[in-house]
């Protein structure tokens, strides 16, 4: 990992990954970790095939865990996946728990996991799980020593030894760095070949990420801070995105994970397409998915220069299209640039900044209830059954995009119609236009 790689990881929380051949418990570890059941737990060999990813906490320290698909010799397409796909990720994961199983002693895959491991570069502890009887632990661990690394003994499933890792990965967990705690993650993302990775180099006026013109050439989310006008910002290359039937790498399979993942993570995502081509389906299904996760989004038409070389109107043309393939967000706001000749980026950091703004924005419960007051007054009350709905105030969560709580007699009785009326009235009168924003209808107490 390069020095860039290693600096970027305190602007955000230290990825502990635990490998494993299947059956091992490791699903049982990441959920005790991370105090879930999102992994799947079963005394079945192969049950986790995808990189499930979960925040925890240890003494005071938030880190994420990793919890991967089990290992094996396996010849067959899917554990050759499955392998390649975890090799592969280790290049962005910080430290990792080499998982192992005291009843069937060391295995041939778990020589080659120590191979694996080693080979990454990142710390990494041996844990023998099923260590069920701490009066022979000695006995129990002897033949793990041959792989010469720091070895501790646990019993997930009866909770023993657990302390002795918890104290190797205490020191290890980064501290966030406190200047960028709160700055806004911007992920960038798109097809293939678009141009992110141009954007995210003259964003930084250097040379981060690698360009080229073979379509999936970024593979791994690189996190990068900098700063605009005194304001600090988090910057996420993704990987380009495809459709998932054209995924048939293992690469492209990981690339879509981490590009989802800088998705849930981000606060405001720039989707990246090309003006020349204009939005396609699979950009609409991006789009979906941004909006579904509530967050900020700017559409970048890149490549600009080259449109107008060969579309009369080409950005007439561009605004149209966008119009019939984003109908569901009719405020999408946009801007027009070039990564070759940095045309159109004074534009793009003003887009930038007004979007931070806007979703970041805070706004008195006082003001929000005069709004209130005056807004539901232009439209008929929403009907539950034969009774009308009475509102009785508003008010702001802590949230980004802005979020909103609603209080009613009957919440059941505000269905979505009236949500959007609320919503784009919201928008006209705080100037929220191009921001996701949502409205929650609680049942009031007090009433």
């Amino acid at each position: 990992m390069d020095e860039s790689q290693k600096k970027a990881n305190q602007f955000g929380p230290t990825r502990v990954a635990i490998l494993g051949r299947p059956n091992v418990g490791k699903s049982s570890l990441f959920n005790y970790l991370t105090e879930t059941r999102k992994s799947v737990v079963k005394n079945q060999p192969g049950v986790t095939r995808d990189i499930i990813v979960e925040t925890a906490e240890l003494w005071n320290k938030s880190y994420e865990v990793i919890d991967t698909g089990g290992l094996t010799e396996a010849a067959d397409e899917i554990s050759q996946l499955i392998r390649e796909q975890v090799v592969e990720f280790l290049s962005s994961v910080d430290l990792l728990l080499v998982m192992m199983d005291a009843k069937s002693g060391v295995m041939p895959e778990d020589r080659d996991l120590i191979k694996i491991a080693s080979e990454a570069g990142k710390p990494f502890l041996v844990i023998v799980n099923k260590v069920d009887s701490p009066i022979d632990i000695e006995m129990q661990l002897a033949e793990f020593y041959e792989f010469g690394a720091e070895l501790v003994g646990i019993s997930v499933e009866q909770r023993q030894g657990l302390s002795e890792l918890f104290e190797w990965l205490h020191p290890r967990l980064n501290e966030f760095d406190a200047d960028y705690q709160d700055a806004l993650r911007i992920a960038i993302v798109g097809k293939p070949n678009v141009g992110k990775s141009s954007i995210v180099n003259k964003l930084l006026g250097e040379k981060r990420v690698l360009v080229s013109d073979i379509a999936g050439t970024t593979v791994d989310s690189v996190e990068v801070p900098f700063e605009l006008d005194g304001v600090k910002y988090l910057l996420v290359d993704t990987a380009g995105l495809r459709r998932s039937s054209r995924r048939t790498e293992d690469v492209e399979i990981l690339s879509a994970f981490k590009s989802n993942e800088a998705i849930r993570k981000a606060d405001l995502v720039l989707l990246m397409i090309d003006s020349s081509e204009g939005p396609s389906d699979q950009d609409s299904k991006i789009i979906q998915q941004i909006v579904e996760q509530h967050k900020g989004v700017l559409v970048v038409a890149n490549k600009i220069d080259k449109a107008e070389e060969t579309r009369p109107e080409a950005r007439k043309w561009f605004r149209e299209e966008m119009e019939k393939n984003f109908h569901f967000f009719p405020d999408l706001p946009m801007v027009f640039t070039s990564a070759l000749t940095a045309r159109g980026f004074e534009k793009l950091f003003e887009a930038i900044q007004d979007l931070r703004s806007k979703l970041t924005k805070r706004m008195s419960t006082s003001d929000l209830n005069d709004f209130f007051s005056q807004v539901i007054r232009q439209a008929p009350a929403p009907l539950y059954g034969t009774k009308t709905v009475k509102f009785y105030y508003l008010t702001q969560t802590h949230q980004v995009p802005p979020s909103f709580i609603a209080f009613a007699n009957h919440p059941d009785g505000v269905d979505p119609s009236y949500r959007r009326f609320l919503s784009k009235r919201m928008k006209e009168r705080f100037d929220l236009h191009g921001v996701p924003i949502r409205i929650f209808v609680m049942k009031s107490k007090n009433r």
